[in-house]
């Protein structure tokens, strides 16, 4: 059994609507979230919270997301520590029918265009 990587790749911040995502980002929400498909998974936050994700055709990564996004959608930015998904884990003490989910402060940052300078004027020693 196999956990979608692109999981890994979203920096969705959970108290914002999975549908908010860019491409690429909002094509993998299609992806099933594990191989094989699974009905219903439990996916659990180290601090406690679990929340259920269902789809009779197979658990996408939207369907986890939807139900990570229902629990966390009322919360401001600033009640969250660790607001971005950083991705799911086997729970090893569990069966194969729980995720931990793992967040993490700050998503990666948006590459950004280096800018070309000769030297740093006003440098102090």
């Amino acid at each position: 059994m196999q956990i979608a990587k692109e999981t890994q790749k979203l920096n969705w911040r959970i108290n914002k609507s999975p549908m908010g995502l860019d491409d690429p980002e909002k094509g993998y929400l299609k992806k099933m979230l594990t191989t094989p498909p699974v009905k219903k998974i439990d996916l659990h936050f180290p601090l406690g919270l679990e929340v259920t994700a269902r789809n009779m055709k197979g658990v996408t990564i939207k369907d986890a997301l939807d139900a990570i996004y229902k629990q966390y959608r009322k919360k401001a930015d600033d009640e969250l520590e660790t607001p971005i998904l950083a991705g799911f884990e086997w729970d090893k003490e569990e069966s194969w029918t729980r995720l931990i989910v793992h967040t993490k402060k700050e998503g990666a940052p948006q590459p950004k265009k280096k800018s070309k300078k000769a030297g740093v004027e006003g440098e102090e020693l």
